[in-house]
């Protein structure tokens, strides 16, 4: 009979996966997670049935819990600059706040086992954040581009910024001002 499963284990797995994968990367074996989250192998594979299983849970949970640090007092009454300034400003927070969480997080977004579902299902947690961006760029300069295009050069203004604010972080105010003023106006 097999054993009912715990939250606290479960925890236990993703927090160790995040750790593991942020240092080791995604070839990090399941054995060394196991350990760091004091459980068998074996026990794993009670919560997930495979690696790509860990491997997907986990970017979608990462993924989710950043949606929704960016969204967190949404100021829903003010003009789109200042809602996804909010958003911009959080997704920074977050990043600098979580930086095991954040290195997990680059290596599951390159990853070939974390399947398109999976990247559905966490983009479903952005949709409010992706349809606040499409509304404030129809107008603007990347309005024909690709979503995907402008979601790769966002992501990319923002791992500078990161960086950033972790090498001067007296600055972080000034360092996420800039990078937002950037961002918007490849927006508008």
């Amino acid at each position: 009979m097999a054993r009912p499963r715990s939250d606290d284990r479960r925890n236990a797995i993703m927090a160790a996966a995040t750790k593991i994968i942020a240092a080791q990367g995604i070839g990090a074996p399941t054995a060394l997670i196991a350990k760091a989250a004091g459980v068998s192998n074996g026990s794993l594979f009670t919560y997930f049935e495979t690696k790509a299983d860990l491997l997907n849970q986990l970017y979608i949970d990462l993924k989710s819990e950043l949606g929704a640090v960016a969204v967190d007092g949404f100021p829903v009454g003010e003009g789109q600059r200042e809602q996804l300034a909010h958003v911009w400003a959080g997704l920074l927070r977050w990043s600098t706040a979580n930086p095991e969480k954040r290195r997990a997080l680059k290596h599951l977004n390159v990853a070939e086992e974390v399947v398109t579902s999976s990247r559905e299902a966490a983009r479903c947690g952005f949709g409010e954040i992706t349809s606040l961006i499409e509304r404030a760029r129809e107008n603007g300069p990347m309005h024909a581009a690709p979503y995907g295009l402008f979601a790769a050069f966002m992501s990319a203004i923002a791992e500078a910024t990161v960086e950033f604010i972790l090498q001067d972080p007296e600055n972080a105010d000034a360092h996420r001002q800039t990078s937002f003023d950037a961002l918007w106006r490849m927006i508008g």
